[in-house]
């Protein structure tokens, strides 16, 4: 045990003059590969040595594809009711309260209007550290007032998917926001404006089975989970072992789901070529 022990004696350090390293220098990739957290920012959040897409949140997208990441956000301090009074390990509303104090985000999407290049856009995005990104009656509201205001102001729509699917603690509130939804986007379609949907890691469940699949673009990041069941309840109810890659957007990809594969580098300048050619 010498190699454990320190071999000189009256090698003393002070407690107060130790330095202690501060968390999050470094990320980790599910690869193993390591970068530096400031390197990994600068990249858009993706690892350079393997390419993997690190989950962000709304903050940072809108500081990707906004100029300047300028945008006012529109409807910030809305909030989920408890229209079913639920309660499991705890009420729905304390686990809100919880929950928005400790993400200091009132639901799981924000909406920003700004410029993408000089243009007008509006841009909602979802927050997975919002009780994974569920899908509430607020989402579903702050939704159908993004559409009608680009309906009314002629502006492109851009809305990022990153979610677990509908929020059961709202139960069949939570689904009447699959149908209000898509009956928004219809009108959107018939305004001849375009929406393009950008799904993310992860997009499952309702939110999948609704609006994140109904762009005029569907766009995904690379390797994102993307699918309405998980693909470990997909095998256990099949009894089958599931194709390589299954549910990956590049899966989609190849069957007709999925438009463009777009590194996040690229996103802003693939939204702006797209926004402008359909405008």
């Amino acid at each position: 045990m010498d190699w454990f022990l320190r071999k000189k004696k009256n090698i003393l350090t002070s407690i107060d003059d130790r330095k202690y390293l501060p968390k999050g220098l470094w990320y980790r990739t599910p690869n193993g590969k390591i970068i530096d957290t400031e390197e990994l920012k600068k990249n858009a959040y993706v690892s350079p040595e393997d390419g993997y897409h690190v989950r962000i949140h709304s903050k940072e997208y809108f500081e990707i594809l906004f100029d300047n990441g300028e945008f006012s956000e529109m409807n910030i301090k809305m909030m989920s009711k408890d229209p079913i009074q639920w309660k499991d390990c705890k009420k729905y509303t304390d686990r809100v309260k919880e929950t928005i104090k400790k993400t200091n985000l009132y639901d799981a999407i924000r909406t920003g209007v700004g410029k993408i290049k000089g243009k007008n856009t509006v841009i909602s995005c979802m927050d997975f550290s919002f009780i994974g990104g569920s899908m509430g009656s607020v989402v579903g509201e702050k939704i159908s007032r993004a559409i009608k205001y680009c309906m009314d102001q002629t502006m492109p729509y851009i809305l990022i998917s990153k979610s677990g699917g509908a929020r059961i603690m709202e139960s069949s509130f939570s689904l009447m926001q699959m149908a209000k939804t898509i009956a928004r986007l219809t009108q959107l379609r018939d305004s001849h404006v375009p929406y393009i949907s950008v799904l993310t890691d992860p997009t499952t469940g309702g939110v999948t089975a609704s609006y994140a699949l109904l762009g005029d673009i569907n766009i995904a990041e690379p390797g994102a989970l993307i699918g309405f069941a998980g693909p470990r309840v997909i095998k256990e109810t099949i009894g089958k072992d599931l194709p390589e890659g299954f549910q990956t957007s590049e899966f989609l990809m190849d069957h007709g789901f999925i438009d463009l594969i777009c590194h996040r580098k690229e996103l802003k300048k693939n939204i702006y070529n797209l926004i402008s050619m359909m405008m």
